[in-house]
């Protein structure tokens, strides 16, 4: 990036749809067909202060650094994780304490305008999604090929300035290519990569499978394993309009959580139980309801966060059942997204989940839909006033 007074990219006058002050951009080789101009400020939304709530501030444009890009966002959408930050949870607390102020916000996606340094792979104007796990890619987990648990994990957003703001860094062997798709479903392919890892950790195909907890991602999983054939599809959670999106996402049956769904379900499988239970909500009865469900020999994947120690009887619920329990974290860097990308390209549709998009000025009226619980994903839009 440089400081000098704008021009087109090859040179020639801009023209006047293009035209902006030289005092406010700065220049940098691109694409003739794209708008690449970087301002020098611009809006963010900073966890400043050690208290609930953000700041809207404006800041300077970052520069990328060796071997990053910059990305001129257009869509981020909100998770849990987000919310803990905004209400400065004990959490959140202990995790971003010393590290303030930081621009929050990871479910990103946007065009590169600018390489650093060692970068160029991918091309300026490109839509990418980003891969929210900074790994090291040296330590004994990286190297044997699993990086999402990296030994020196690090995450956007919460270790590293993110993406609630118009415009972000990211190393650019983070960014994932997503050309093709909306700038909302390129961003919550990030979440989506929870649900493809939670779902795909063993072969679900002709499966009984029962999603606890339908909050997106679990939403997202009952889409999922309806598009990729499971035999039946159950679905569990408190609210009733998460009961209802279930159903508009292709569960086959729906049941209150907070009712004995370990009855019904053994009742609607004939005393079986289920192949396949991924639990989604962290909810401590949710998570015994999954294990007692669950079929002699099958499987429960643990996506949801506990708010406390869970007890379980070890011996009754997997040691002498042969129930096998995965604890998913993150995406497997690269083979999750493959999976996802495929998904989206033959046709699973995702689009229904998100329910709200809103300008980044509207901050606090997404994290309040967020902390209700009444929306599905909801969407920031930094580009739009």
């Amino acid at each position: 990036m440089t400081d000098s007074p704008e021009t087109a990219a090859d040179g020639a006058t801009p023209t006047p749809a293009t035209t902006a002050s030289a005092s406010s951009v700065a220049t940098i080789a691109a694409a003739t067909s794209i708008d690449l101009r970087i301002p020098r400020t611009m809006q963010a939304l900073v966890k400043a202060r050690p208290e609930a709530g953000a700041e809207l501030r404006e800041v300077a444009v970052p520069h990328p650094g060796p071997g990053e890009i910059l990305i001129r966002l257009e869509a981020v959408s909100l998770c849990g994780t987000d919310l803990h930050i905004y209400r400065w949870d004990p959490w959140a607390q202990g995790r971003l304490g010393k590290y303030l102020p930081r621009t929050f916000g990871h479910e990103m996606a946007g065009r590169v305008v600018a390489h650093g340094p060692g970068t160029g792979a991918v091309p300026l104007g490109t839509r990418v999604a980003a891969e929210t796990h900074l790994v090291d890619w040296t330590c004994y987990q990286c190297r044997t090929g699993r990086e999402h648990v990296c030994a020196n994990l690090k995450i956007l957003g919460v270790d590293a300035d993110g993406a609630f703001a118009e415009y972000m860094v990211l190393p650019e062997r983070n960014a994932w290519p997503s050309e093709g798709l909306s700038p909302e479903i390129a961003a919550i392919q990030e979440p989506m990569g929870n649900a493809v890892f939670a779902t795909f950790v063993e072969d679900i195909t002709t499966a009984t499978v029962a999603v606890l907890g339908c909050g997106p991602i679990g939403l997202m999983a009952v889409a999922i394993c309806r598009f990729a054939g499971a035999s039946r599809v159950f679905a569990t959670d408190v609210m009733p309009h998460r009961r209802e999106m279930a159903a508009r996402m292709g569960a086959d049956c729906v049941l209150d959580g907070a009712s004995d769904v370990v009855a019904e379900i053994r009742r609607e499988t004939g005393g079986t139980g289920v192949d396949v239970v991924l639990e989604m909500s962290g909810a401590e009865q949710a998570i015994h309801q999954a294990f007692e469900m669950t079929t002699n020999g099958g499987r429960v994947s643990l996506l949801g966060l506990p708010s406390r120690p869970v007890t379980l009887d070890l011996n009754d619920a997997i040691i002498f059942r042969g129930v096998r329990v995965y604890g998913i974290t993150g995406r497997e860097l690269w083979r999750t997204w493959y999976k996802t990308a495929a998904l989206l390209r033959e046709g699973l549709n995702v689009a229904p989940i998100i329910t709200d998009r809103l300008p980044l000025s509207r901050y606090e009226e997404a994290f309040d839909l967020v902390a209700q619980g009444v929306a599905g994903k909801v969407v920031l839009l930094p580009q739009e006033g």
